[in-house]
């Protein structure tokens, strides 16, 4: 019947393309090859097939349910650099729910079995790039960068330009740069191009630029330069000044720069011993260590609390759709029927192995046992507390995980703040939300939002309004009061998150307007955080370069309370040296 079917189209107008997935995507009924969410290496094994005439464009790909589309670059990189390769329709473009008046008096998105629909898929329709009212997903960015013509790459010293339209030119863009180190603005301008004809490129040495001579007279660790293209006039679709494309390439280090010890100056600190509390304080604040629990009692600025619980390792996160995906096999059953969930710690030790006038050294073993079975243990970390008379505090953490335990979720540091310190100001990707396996678009920059902006209201709640790459995070008061964060040594960049919804209120919300706001923040700094995934939601399908196995890690990071007048850029580069 679909060979019949195919042959009568045809037959009546030879003309016309046919697409036709059904039975299979290579069948001689379709003139494409359209599988349907069919992975990167299977998609390039038949683009490479020389037996294989057809193009492949994939009918269905990127799975957007929720916090999703992760591993979409890759699929990109796969069409961009192999023949045969045109592309894919991702499902979907908008979360599918109608507003309903809600027990509140207030109208809110409304999805499977609310309008007394039965059967129903639940959520099942709420795979979309767009809420329902067309508002974008932060993964919408990634889906634009990932699309956008204009390309730029920095390759063997030659900064490339590639206009990949196929029937435009670059007549009508606007081209300019801008340049920043360590998150600081170095300066911009105007990039006078040639037009560049379809399918073609325009490259020069990248010493040969405008930005050459900041970058040149420049200490700073990293530097950033941006290129982005924008329309000059306005179209059918768009007004004047619409930006094309934009994107962000680090320029080589103009200089070999380490980690150093901090400078613990020769400043006394003043310790003083309680029972289980120490004490420790000097000038405008006061840190109470509690020695029973291993934990932070109290961190004080100029009288104001900071931490209000914590520091705690952090293993676990509010499953996303793509967790859920699998049945029995998929990451959240794994996770649960290893006892991740029901992750608690227990404090094997906490002693205080040094004490001078500069600073403490507070030695704590954690054992990770479940809620249900304290018997056996998951998870062994070791913190190591070192409190400056600076007002530093590092923590460096060794986690051994049993090898038997499935991908974690993530490994980090958790802990809670005041309420009020809820502006949020951080050097690493943004501004939106970003992943290890959706941070294509978000470039690295200097960025201050509230906590109450930082969350991403999914109709659905999941793990969400993290920010991938992070150098260091100030949370601050609107007095300017607060405590930084930030990697320390040669731990790697963080994934960070600060919310006032914690991880189990995230979990146990089904919908955005059941959420109870916590009273305080809670802040999660990971080491490691695992990829959303997206290839499917169906199947455990994150990349394994974005996998978190069970292995050791060690890492450190670095806080320290912050007044009106303290620069976070500042003390982030007292911890580096050139050389």
């Amino acid at each position: 019947m679909r060979i019949s079917s195919s042959g009568w189209i045809r037959g009546r107008d030879s003309t016309r393309l046919l697409h036709y997935e059904g039975g299979g995507s290579r069948t001689p009924c379709t003139d494409i090859v359209c599988p349907m969410y069919m992975r990167v290496w299977d998609i390039v094994k038949i683009a490479n097939d020389p037996n294989e005439t057809r193009p492949l464009i994939l009918c269905e790909y990127s799975h957007a349910m929720g916090n999703s589309n992760g591993n979409i670059h890759l699929y990109w990189e796969a069409i961009d650099s192999t023949f045969g390769l045109q592309g894919g329709f991702i499902w979907d473009w908008v979360d599918q729910a109608l507003l309903k008046d809600g027990k509140d008096g207030r109208k809110h998105w409304a999805y499977g079995g609310d309008f007394g629909d039965v059967p129903n898929d639940l959520n099942f329709c709420l795979n979309g790039l767009t809420w329902p009212d067309r508002t974008p997903h932060p993964a919408l960015h990634e889906v634009k960068y990932l699309y956008q013509p204009i390309k730029v790459t920095l390759r063997e010293g030659k900064l490339e330009i590639i206009n990949s339209h196929f029937f435009e030119t670059t007549q009508g863009l606007e081209f300019s740069w801008n340049a920043h180190a360590d998150g600081c603005n170095l300066g911009s301008g105007i990039l006078s191009l040639a037009p560049i004809k379809p399918q073609s490129n325009y490259a020069i040495d990248w010493q040969s630029g405008p930005w050459y001579s900041l970058w040149s007279s420049s200490i700073a660790e990293e530097i950033f330069l941006t290129i982005t293209a924008k329309l000059l006039k306005s179209t059918r679709w768009v007004e004047a000044g619409h930006i094309i494309s934009s994107t962000q390439i680090q320029l080589p280090a103009r200089r070999e720069i380490v980690p150093h010890a901090i400078n613990i100056n020769s400043a006394t600190l003043n310790t003083a011993n309680q029972g289980d509390i120490i004490r420790v304080s000097q000038q405008n604040w006061d840190i109470t260590f509690n020695i029973k629990t291993g934990t932070i009692d109290s961190w004080k600025v100029e009288g104001i609390h900071l931490i209000t619980k914590g520091i705690l390792p952090s293993f676990w996160r509010a499953p996303t759709d793509n967790d859920n995906g699998g049945g029995p096999n998929s990451y959240l059953s794994r996770w649960k029927a290893a006892q991740i969930d029901s992750l608690h710690f227990i404090t094997e030790s906490c002693v205080i192995q040094s004490t001078t006038k500069n600073f403490v050294k507070i030695l704590v073993v954690y054992h990770g046992v479940s809620k249900h079975d304290k018997s056996k243990i998951l998870i062994k970390i070791d913190m190591a507390y070192t409190i400056y008379a600076s007002g530093d505090v590092i923590v460096e953490c060794d986690v051994k995980p049993n090898s038997d335990l499935p991908p974690l979720p993530r490994v980090g540091i958790e802990f809670n703040l005041e309420k009020t310190l809820d502006q949020v100001r951080w050097y690493g990707r943004g501004p939106f939300e970003c992943y290890p396996d959706r941070k294509a678009a978000a470039h690295v920059g200097v960025y201050e939002q509230s906590v109450d902006d930082l969350h991403v209201p999914y109709i659905v709640p999941v793990e969400c309004s993290g920010r991938a790459d992070v150098r260091w995070v100030t949370f601050r008061n609107k007095n300017g009061v607060g405590i930084y964060a930030s990697r320390y040594g040669s731990s790697p960049l963080m994934q960070m998150s600060a919310s006032y919804y914690s991880t189990s209120e995230l979990e146990r919300a089904t919908r955005n307007e059941e959420l109870i706001k916590g009273d305080n923040i809670e802040v999660h700094l990971d080491h490691k955080h695992m990829g959303l995934g997206g290839d499917d939601s169906w199947t455990p399908c994150v990349h394994q370069q974005y996998l978190v196995p069970a292995v050791p890690y060690s890492f450190s990071v670095r806080l320290r309370p912050v007044t009106p007048a303290t620069s976070d850029h500042d003390i982030y580069k007292s911890q580096f040296q050139n050389s």
